[in-house]
């Protein structure tokens, strides 16, 4: 009698059925999210890919020959590591944003907010796909970049390369996930990809040395978050860096953990996305 009382209890709104994590829930709708840009492969993986590696062909092409040293090493060797990771940065933002951003626009939203997923297991696994994306980018432009001739991308620091690969992504992916969540059109999404994203990525140092900027302009680069991601990355290959690396680790880190409890009471609360 007291075992059918607890099953046919009631339960209160937003209170868990499932006690424990749902793994099989979580598996499913991130083997989902990776089948989705799998079929469409040719844009979102090999496209960003070739992409990525024009920047280090023109650069090398237009200044590498001419002996340009930046940091005591080639144009080049300097310039990889940055285009890997923020090839992978962009990409998981894509990633995460077009989810939910799709979802809302053709109604399928319900599909993401309706299964016995809790909040922070819905955020897993779409975090997930985005980062598997993103990986799957990286790996591709640094196997091409290993055959491209004059270019050494070989790591020194493996730890250095996967931590800052993993939260420089997991950060765009929030960043795609907020952006998903507050925008009503695509029109917004590529409003914050092309004025955001983009000059975020551009002025993080992945072409120069923030050293060389004026005092002003330095400032502005250590305000943005990106540009440790880009130090960081690339000193897991140079072993040279122009910020603190366990400073910015640690200080990523921290800002990945802020944006995903924000993420996550937003989507607790259902702003913007329920009516």
């Amino acid at each position: 009698m007291m075992n059918q009382t607890k099953i046919t209890a009631r339960k209160e709104p937003g209170e868990p059925i499932f006690h424990r994590i749902n793994l099989v829930g979580v598996h499913a709708l991130y083997v989902k999210e990776v089948r989705r840009f799998f079929k469409v492969q040719l844009q979102t993986i090999w496209a960003p890919a070739f992409t990525t590696l024009l920047y280090l062909i023109i650069f090398t092409v237009a200044l590498g020959r001419q002996g340009h040293l930046v940091m005591g090493v080639p144009l080049a060797d300097f310039l990889a590591p940055g285009l890997i990771v923020m090839g992978m940065m962009q990409n998981a933002f894509a990633n995460a944003s077009f989810t939910f951003l799709g979802g809302k626009m053709m109604g399928t939203i319900v599909d993401y907010l309706m299964p016995p997923l809790s909040t922070a297991e819905l955020m897993a696994a779409l975090i997930g796909g985005a980062v598997t994306r993103a990986v799957l980018v990286g790996v591709v432009v640094w196997l091409a970049m290993l055959c491209w001739p004059g270019v050494d991308v070989m790591p020194r620091h493996l730890w250095a390369v996967v931590w800052f690969g993993l939260n420089g992504s997991i950060l765009l992916s929030l960043l795609g996930m907020l952006t998903a969540i507050w925008a009503d059109k695509y029109d917004h999404a590529a409003a914050v990809t092309n004025f955001v994203v983009q000059p975020l990525s551009l002025l993080s140092g992945t072409f120069y040395a923030v050293d060389r900027l004026a005092p002003a302009f330095q400032a502005v680069s250590h305000a943005n978050p990106i540009f440790y991601v880009i130090s960081g990355f690339r000193y897991g290959f140079l072993g040279q860096t122009d910020s603190p690396v366990l400073i910015s680790a640690w200080g990523l880190l921290g800002l990945n953990m802020v944006l995903a409890i924000l993420i996550y009471k937003l989507l607790k609360c259902g702003w913007r996305l329920k009516s």
